[in-house]
């Protein structure tokens, strides 16, 4: 049933704080789990003791690192959208009850071997659902917490703390694996009991509720869609057949083809239903689409990056600098903090600037900064100085910083508030999608690479060192994706991969030192790796430059301007708008505010003929395209105005002085309102009509701009309707009044447009 109760009170200054704190802790620990994993497997394959070069155990590995991502990415939008239906707080808090809980079960793992790896894949899955509530709200319950003026800080924070957790988490990994495996789920739980109670506690909603069903076969397409194209990731990265990787296998390219298509279904079940899991609408906001996209293309460019520089300082530098293979991991995380330094000094700096410069210009710049950092990696030799790589990696991690924080704020800040919450799961699943492909698509560059040169180096290596030519060949012809994954948690693959034959046993001393040294693999497997380096790094630039693309195309939105300044080459007069319309919403509402006789009448400026015109167009247009239109009329006296045929005390009105002008030409489709104050909403039962009809956006025309019109404005962003102005359809018989109403108060609740536009939009989206 809709939900058409009175909009919650304004949220208290104390209250965003203690918003901004709860939902930073939750995605920073949902994000520290995508990766503290990650470096911590070595520990964990030892202490579940599976053999993690085993070539049936990489599918393991494969679902340890992917299986949390996929299933963000697949969930955050459905939980997204149960926050909009039955409220965020509700969801989200109950995302921090299931996270801690499979914490606790994943650091009881009773079960040893490859039944050991099942039972943390499993509940990590849990895990995951979890964090998608966290995840998926958390963005929404800041954005309903803090004023526009201050939303890029508070989602900046947010966002940062997101993208630290991931770098955190491979030196908390570290740190947590050598005391012991099962501490690196331990962590969240006396975290997540404290952060759970606390949010029950404090945590309220603030937002209005856009009640609803849920659109089951768009869930499960979605899903089943999406999961099918990210399983084949994971597939296509192991050996089939006599190939390095599995691109040609038929379950592959199965499972893609089917994904696909169920999500092309996906797309069409969501333009016919009545209440969608998403609304496609959203893609119609330049600032939305093209906002996404370029979150989309950093992230693939963010996480392939983030695995290639653990396996070539665990796999290459650490050792060749005298580091053992078992501690290199440890050391990959610590020599990486550069990185997370400049989210942590960029990201908030770049929230707070969005605030006052626009979100575009520095998100862009961060995408280029990104891009250059990538041609700065390349250029580096595989045994680098570490203070031009620390530069290099701290230079990437400021331009994530500078491009996320902007970049979130002008998604958020560019959809209805009632859609607040699926918006922020389909951001994070942009954001998630882009990382748990990234693997994929960096993976099988670098394998790629690794493949041209890796067999013939390897075999004539072991060679040299006295293994047997056939054994040599043997080891040098299995797939570089285990070379790869050995080098990434701290294996001495050549011990391992000679130890089946027994080669080993039957050399030297020093030929036995020699291969199972630091720099015998290492040295060996330079001159291959830069061959991928090369490739991946060139591949991150060019996704670098897409972002910085896409996000020039996302046009300036209103929170680019400092509030209350018109929009730059487009100065507003009384007739013209301040920025150009973004969208026209499926269930849009016309509502014409206060023209009727005794009003219309009163108003000599000879500017009203033409505001009259215009809202009679837009009724006839929103009629003809079976749009709501509402009239809306005032019998009693509204304050702070005058009208014609009243005068002071208990004057009588004179007979007609209520009716609707005729140039509206009533018809019985039409909605009538009247109301006795300003504000069309007030006990008019307007909101609950609205609902009824399923509408979510209302355009206004009408008289009297600094009374009616924007008290119904206001009224109307209060309760979550995206607001549109039509400029000139309106007037005041204070001109200051009309000025400042158009130039101050209209940008800050919503978007002003010419009737043109307005018709212009419902032509393009009808």
């Amino acid at each position: 049933m809709t939900d058409t109760s009175a909009p919650p009170s304004a949220p208290g200054d104390r209250y965003k704080w203690t918003a901004l704190t709860n939902t930073t802790a939750a995605v920073f620990m949902s994000a520290l789990d995508g990766s503290i994993v990650l470096i911590a497997l070595p520990a964990i394959f030892r202490g579940i003791h599976l053999d993690p070069l085993a070539p049936g155990n990489i599918a393991y590995l494969l679902w340890m690192i992917m299986g949390y991502r996929l299933v963000q990415a697949v969930l955050v939008v459905t939980v997204g959208r149960l926050g909009d239906m039955y409220g965020r707080v509700r969801i989200y808090n109950a995302g921090f009850v299931v996270f801690t809980f499979a914490s606790i079960l994943l650091s009881f793992d009773p079960l040893d071997g490859g039944h050991a790896a099942m039972w943390l894949i499993a509940w990590r899955v849990l895990q995951a659902i979890g964090g998608s509530m966290l995840t998926a709200n958390s963005a929404a319950i800041l954005t309903d917490a803090f004023p526009e003026e201050q939303r890029g800080f508070a989602l900046g924070i947010n966002q940062v703390a997101a993208l630290a957790g991931m770098f955190i988490g491979l030196v908390a990994g570290g740190l947590l694996a050598a005391w012991d495996w099962r501490a690196v789920f331990w962590v969240n739980v006396p975290v997540g009991v404290f952060f759970t109670i606390w949010a029950y506690r404090t945590l309220r909603e603030t937002g209005k509720r856009d009640g609803g069903r849920i659109d089951w076969w768009g869930n499960i397409t979605f899903a089943v869609g999406l999961s099918s194209v990210l399983i084949a990731v994971t597939f296509g990265l192991q050996p089939y057949g006599g190939h390095t990787m599995g691109w040609t296998n038929p379950l592959v390219d199965g499972l893609i083809i089917g994904g696909l298509a169920l999500l092309a279904a996906f797309v069409v079940i969501e333009n016919r239903v009545s209440a969608p899991m998403i609304q496609m609408s959203l893609f119609r906001l330049r600032a939305f689409t093209f906002g996404n996209l370029a979150g989309l293309a950093v992230s693939i460019g963010r996480g392939g990056m983030q695995f290639v520089l653990i396996i070539w300082l665990q796999g290459i530098w650490l050792p060749l600098h005298g580091y053992d293979f078992e501690s290199t991991p440890l050391w990959a995380g610590i020599f990486m903090l550069p990185l997370t330094a400049g989210f942590l000094a960029a990201g908030p700096v770049s929230g707070y600037l969005s605030d006052r410069l626009g979100s575009r210009g520095l998100a862009t710049g961060g995408a280029l900064l990104f891009g250059a950092s990538f041609l700065g990696l390349m250029l580096l030799p595989i045994d680098f100085s570490y203070w031009i790589f620390a530069v290099l990696i701290a230079l990437n991690g400021i331009a994530s910083g500078m491009f996320a924080s902007p970049n979130s704020s002008s998604i958020m800040g560019s959809v209805p508030a009632q859609s607040r919450g699926v918006a922020s799961g389909m951001r994070a699943t942009f954001q998630n999608s882009g990382t748990a492909v990234s693997i994929g698509v960096f993976f099988s560059l670098m394998i790629a690479g690794l493949a041209s040169s890796l067999p013939h180096t390897l075999t004539s290596g072991l060679q040299q060192q006295g293994v047997p030519a056939d054994v040599a060949a043997q080891v040098g012809n299995l797939p570089p994706v285990s070379s790869l994954f050995a080098a990434q948690l701290g294996v001495n693959p050549i011990q391992n991969l000679l130890q089946p034959s027994g080669a080993l046993s039957h050399l030297t001393a020093a030929q036995q030192q020699t291969l199972t040294g630091r720099e015998f693999f290492p040295t060996l497997i330079s001159g291959p790796f830069h061959s991928g380096l090369v490739i991946v790094f060139a591949f991150g630039a060019v996704l670098a430059v897409l972002a910085a693309i896409a996000s020039l195309l996302r046009g300036t939105s209103s929170a680019a301007r400092t509030p209350g300044s018109p929009t730059p080459g487009n100065q507003p007069t009384s007739g013209g708008a301040t920025m150009t319309l973004t969208t026209i919403d499926p269930t849009s509402a016309l509502v014409v505010i206060d023209l009727q006789q005794g009003i219309v009448s009163a108003h000599s400026d000879p500017a009203v003929t033409d505001v009259v015109k215009q809202a009679a167009h837009l009724t006839a247009e929103f009629r003809r395209h079976s749009l709501p239109v509402v009239l809306v009329n005032v019998t009693g006296r509204a304050p702070g105005r005058t009208e014609a045929g009243r005068s002071g005390g208990g004057a009588a009105l004179p007979p007609g002085w209520a009716d609707l002008i005729g140039e509206l030409d009533v018809q019985p489709t039409d909605h009538l309102i009247t109301k006795r104050r300003r504000s069309a909403f007030h006990d008019t039962g307007l909101d609950t009509l609205l609902r009824d009809l399923g509408v979510t956006q209302i355009v206004l025309a009408g008289i009297s701009t600094s009374a009616g019109v924007e008290s119904t404005a206001r009224s109307g962003a209060d309760y979550g309707y995206h607001v549109v102005l039509a400029t000139d359809a309106m007037i005041d018989p204070d001109a200051d009044s009309h000025r400042h109403s158009i130039e101050r108060v209209f940008p800050k609740l919503g978007e002003t447009a010419t009737t043109a536009e307005v018709i212009d939009m419902v032509e393009a989206t009808r």
